[in-house]
């Protein structure tokens, strides 16, 4: 069993493999592990550091969505809650976006604490993303589209954590007033 700073240091060292080359959407060619640094520290934050395997999941929430790596590997170095987390925030990517985002907004409510307060981190990262001084009107409409579906899905996730919840509205009033 890794100790709670080998779990972290070893799932952001597994994250930062997987998703080597990998850029950000929305930020021109910002490194893709840029994110998951951010949602894992926004969980870090949120629980004060006391939830390891929540920061690993963190750094690992797009692992099998985004790369070759399987929840059997997961449970395997990490733990078993550390796979379940990730899974339950993977989505199906062979279905399209509309009913991928569909299925966020449904499932939202069912699942487990952690997989809601990774949702909530995940969300608040991709509209902070989304914020462009002098926006162009497509920059604005996707900034207008992505954080009202993430409002919709942060509705069935509130509740676990108030500092999340209030970093969430923040981020929102900060991404409307951009525009």
């Amino acid at each position: 069993m890794l100790s709670p700073v080998r779990l972290v240091s070893e799932a952001a060292e597994l994250a930062a493999r997987r998703h080597n080359g990998m850029a950000r959407k929305s930020r021109g060619n910002e490194p893709y592990i840029n994110h998951l640094a951010e949602v894992a520290n926004l969980l870090a934050a949120a629980t004060e550091g006391a939830d390891a395997e929540l920061v690993a999941a963190g750094w690992l929430h797009d692992a099998i969505e985004d790369t070759d790596t399987t929840r059997e590997e997961l449970a395997h170095k990490f733990s078993e809650r550390v796979a379940s987390l990730v899974t339950e925030c993977t989505d199906d990517m062979s279905l399209p976006k509309p009913e991928r985002r569909r299925r966020q907004v449904i499932d939202a409510p069912k699942k487990s604490a952690g997989a809601r307060l990774i949702k909530i981190a995940d969300k608040i990262s991709n509209i902070g993303a989304r914020i462009h001084s002098d926006p162009t009107a497509e920059e604005c409409d996707d900034l207008m589209d992505y954080t009202g579906w993430a409002e919709q899905v942060v509705a069935g996730c509130r509740g676990e954590n108030s500092w999340l919840d209030t970093t969430f509205d923040d981020t929102v009033l900060t991404a409307r007033t951009s525009l």
